[in-house]
């Protein structure tokens, strides 16, 4: 059985109210208990005990979410950047505490698999370029390729504008000569973009693909599903 909270505690945490609301919406009948029990604020319960409108809870801490980004949305919590990807989200989600937030960043026009935890560890084990976790992009050029960029990209050699230490090798596979895919395992900020960039060339679409083991199946753009985060394990 999970541990015990004071059920104020437990839903504010999950973002359904705030810690005073609780004895509002327990007199209203939308927090109940699966056997009936009576409750009140300060009642030490267990995550599976409660529920919600009649529905159990939203998972606790630890939550992992595998998310298709569309393009125009950014990886950011200020409200002032435009669409956030958080806004695809169930409301209640963003008073998460802990906070949910992007593993890693895709930028406004890259589309594809973006994971959002509230697990702060995990974020940063995937974050870490100790780990080097292989992500797979999908680029369309401005221009054919010139040959030699799958050479250049796996040489661990290749230098960005502005960086002091060059890019660990990159796996380039050639799908036609204005349309690649390219596996990286660091997280450079626009690496892929700057990378085609390096070699004399403009990304004009990007996506990606995979993150690790995991893709993106069915899912649409703006679609998500929650995973276990021991898929994500070394």
């Amino acid at each position: 059985m999970s541990s015990k909270l004071r059920l104020d505690k437990l839903l504010s945490s999950l973002g359904y109210c705030t810690r005073k609301d609780v004895a509002m919406l327990l007199r209203e009948g939308i927090i109940t208990h699966t056997l009936n029990l009576p409750l009140k604020s300060n009642t030490k319960v267990s995550h599976d005990e409660i529920l919600y409108e009649g529905e159990p809870l939203d998972p606790p801490s630890g939550m992992v979410i595998l998310m298709h980004k569309p393009i125009g949305y950014v990886c950011s919590h200020d409200d002032g950047e435009g669409r956030l990807v958080y806004d695809l989200l169930p409301e209640r989600w963003r008073l998460r505490d802990p906070k949910i937030s992007t593993v890693g960043r895709l930028d406004k026009e890259t589309s594809g698999l973006l994971l959002l935890t509230d697990d702060g560890a995990l974020l940063h084990r995937l974050t870490s370029p100790k780990h080097k976790v292989p992500k797979v992009y999908e680029a369309t050029l401005d221009r054919p390729l010139k040959g030699d960029e799958g050479t250049i990209f796996a040489s661990g050699t290749l230098m960005l504008n502005g960086e002091k230490t060059p890019c660990l090798p990159a796996k380039l596979e050639v799908i036609d000569p204005t349309h690649v895919k390219l596996e990286i395992v660091e997280g450079r900020y626009h690496q892929v973009r700057r990378m085609f960039a390096a070699v004399g060339n403009h990304v004009t679409a990007l996506h990606r693909s995979s993150f690790g083991n995991l893709t993106l199946g069915d899912l649409k753009a703006g679609e998500y599903r929650l995973i276990d985060a021991q898929l994500l394990s070394d």
